[in-house]
């Protein structure tokens, strides 16, 4: 018997499939109740609803399906007796530069919808829409396509998180009884679809006599349905699909990217010769998808439309509205970088036409948004001379920072997100609209790397996985990121031994790995080569004249009652941080050895101490043996070669000099006083 629903849910029906699938049955089943749950992406478009807007029918919810208490109110209050759920990322670019949003929204945010449908125990279809890429590369001499009940090797980080969601709709299938049916799709082109996408694309360039830039070489092979085709293959699975089933949508009429970009050519009468260009390829890029569809066949569904009429049918659509989506400059790069940004969001207020009703407005929401990038001769690119992002407020050197900037007049804002949230950084620069990123902020130790011991995942958390991300963001926004990262990765060796006067350069391999705090700082270290934009500063037992705050190195080693003497490498804060500001005004980067030149022992700074500060003060040595009996993870003991800071700053003092100038002499002064 055919299912006959009542009151359907369509996540992401804003967008390009799931809008004319809603379009779709909002004309042809006027006594179903059609809820539209979608939170307005950048690939999302009300317009895209037009048609459906003014039925009785129809009503639309902005929101993310990531919110479960909205996903519950929704389920409850509309009676929600089906899903259809469309909503996700599915650029295969965009996965390869932010694979973590692609996490949230199509595994999360199908966890949610599942345990909502568990929860409430109403729903009697749960239809959930996956890719064909979740099958992975087919084989180029491959005669039979992939059926339903082929291996899932997924080749990248869109697939990959498609074919996790899959994996959790069958789970909750098998262990809740819920009514689940999957359905795996070919690439879909049409009108109203985002030009990230290669045809729509291609069009849009076609139409300025622009260059079509093809991955690779162009022989890749893909299968393409068009739009209304592939609604009318939804209206057949939500009414005669079988629950517990896999239905492929596919079409056996194969075209290599390089003769689709031919053929866009030719209707724009361009000879393809000049007007095709050949760039890099993704990092992975699959040579084919091949589908078995004869399942769905037997639903009594076909394919309708010819590719060349399909195709004539899109380009006369673009043609007629070639501002639907806007500035979409972004998006027509060869390798289009989308920015999610919280906060921003297309505006919904009523009405169904005109460029207000769509424009880009700012909100304090801390849902993860996707906005093309603007061109760079927009007003919104252009920044301030200097204006500095600062992480790490409630830290020493964050705080020290903003002092810094006050008193060079330099305008800054302290970052409100957690480095690890990458929605949150993003809204941070959104809305700071730096110049500079300094990242202060890290685990460090409560009061010392002995905690980094036993609370290892919070020590990742922040000090790499945070750091990469923070790296990452500011790399897509073209932005120059100051790390102050640390020396304590080394240990005195063979090679390096004390007193020797030979100290670790940059390009030297850490080898101290006594603590799991050095350990992080190292791997991170190591990952941050990756990224052009970053300048990693190696700070050591930093020092500043405030001998009152608890983590200046002179003011731990006076308050311990036995000190190990041992010379280090160290970095004088009042010095070294007003140096940090000007490499960024410099735009330096790679690593550095953030530390004045020298070396100095403990002895020697607790005599520097007894002679400017405290003449009565005493102190005794111990051992490292004796230290390791105190301690949990042993410390590092090094000389950093800080010659590369003093080529660039010639003006940077010896440590013992810097000592006496900016401690010592200031707090000699303030005692006396």
């Amino acid at each position: 018997m055919a299912y006959k629903p009542k009151n359907i849910l369509i996540t992401g029906a804003a967008g390009f499939i799931a809008s004319h699938v809603c379009n779709r049955l909002i004309r042809n089943y006027p006594e179903y109740k059609i809820v539209v749950l979608d939170k307005l992406d950048y690939c999302s478009n009300l317009k895209n609803l037009h048609p459906s807007r003014s039925s009785s029918n129809f009503k639309f919810i902005k929101g993310d399906i990531g919110s479960a208490d909205l996903v519950n109110f929704i389920l409850l209050t509309e009676s929600i007796d089906t899903i259809m759920h469309f909503a996700a990322q599915t650029h295969v670019d965009n996965s390869f530069g932010n694979s973590f949003e692609f996490t949230k929204n199509n595994i999360y945010g199908t966890h949610v919808l599942l345990e909502a449908c568990k929860v409430t125990g109403q729903i009697k279809r749960f239809i959930h829409i996956s890719t064909d890429e979740v099958y992975g590369e087919t084989d180029e001499d491959a005669v039979v396509g992939n059926h339903e009940a082929s291996q899932l090797l997924p080749t990248n980080p869109y697939s990959a998180t498609k074919a996790g969601a899959e994996m959790l709709v069958m789970a909750y299938g098998r262990s809740y009884g819920l009514p689940v049916i999957t359905t795996r799709g070919n690439n879909v082109y049409g009108p109203n679809q985002f030009p990230e996408k290669m045809i729509p694309k291609f069009i849009l360039l076609a139409m300025k006599g622009k260059p079509l830039p093809i991955h690779g070489d162009g022989s890749n092979v893909r299968s393409y349905l068009y739009c209304e085709d592939v609604a009318e293959a939804f209206e057949v699975i939500l009414h005669k699909g079988e629950v517990g089933h896999v239905y492929n949508i596919g079409t056996k009429k194969e075209r290599r990217v390089v003769d689709v970009a031919k053929e866009i050519c030719q209707l724009f009468s361009l000879n393809p010769d000049t007007q095709i260009k050949f760039v890099k390829n993704r990092p992975f890029n699959d040579q084919r998808y091949f589908l078995d569809d004869q399942k769905l066949k037997n639903l009594g569904w076909s394919e309708r439309t010819s590719w060349e009429e399909g195709l004539r049918k899109t380009m006369d659509w673009y043609v007629k509205n070639p501002e639907w989506w806007g500035d979409v400059s972004g998006a027509l790069l060869p390798h289009p970088k989308m920015l999610m940004v919280p906060g921003i969001e297309r505006k919904f207020d009523g009405t169904d036409t005109g460029a207000s009703a769509f424009s880009l407005s700012a909100s304090d929401s801390r849902e993860s948004h996707m906005v093309v990038p603007p061109p760079k001769n927009n007003p919104y690119t252009q920044k301030p001379s200097l204006k500095f992002l600062i992480y790490g407020k409630m830290g020493w050197i964050g705080g020290l920072l903003g002092k810094i900037c006050e008193k060079q007049g330099i305008p800054y804002e302290y970052g409100r997100g957690r480095l690890q949230e990458r929605s949150q950084l993003l809204a941070d620069i959104q809305s700071v609209k730096p110049t500079h990123v300094f990242n202060a902020a890290g685990v460090t130790g409560r009061p010392n790397v002995d905690w980094c011991e036993s609370h290892k995942p919070e020590t990742i958390r922040t000090n790499v996985v945070g750091t990469l991300t923070l790296a990452d963001v500011c790399r897509d926004h073209n932005l120059l990121m100051i790390n102050y990262a640390t020396g304590c990765i080394f240990e005195y060796d063979a090679a390096h031994p004390s007193r020797s006067g030979i100290g670790f350069k940059e390009e030297d391999t850490p080898n101290f790995t006594g603590s799991f705090y050095s350990k992080t700082k190292a791997m991170v270290e190591e990952l941050l080569k990756e990224y052009d934009n970053v300048c990693t500063l190696r700070v050591r037992m930093p020092i500043s004249s405030d001998l009152s705050n608890p983590r200046n190195f002179i003011t731990k080693i006076s308050r311990y009652d036995k000190v190990v003497d041992i010379p280090n490498s160290m970095t004088i804060l009042d010095e070294l941080l007003p140096i940090s500001v000007e490499m960024a005004k410099r735009n330096l980067r790679g690593l550095w050895n953030f530390t004045n030149p020298g070396v100095v022992s403990h002895n020697e700074i607790l005599e520097m101490y007894k002679k400017y500060i405290d003449p009565s003060f005493k102190w005794t040595n111990f051992t490292l043996e004796e230290q390791a009996k105190v301690i949990v993870a042993p410390r590092s003991n090094n000389e950093m070669d800080a010659s590369k800071m003093k080529k660039e700053f010639p003006e940077l003092l010896p440590i013992k000099e810097s000592l006496i100038k900016y401690v010592f002499e200031p707090n000699k002064k303030a005692f006396s006083g």
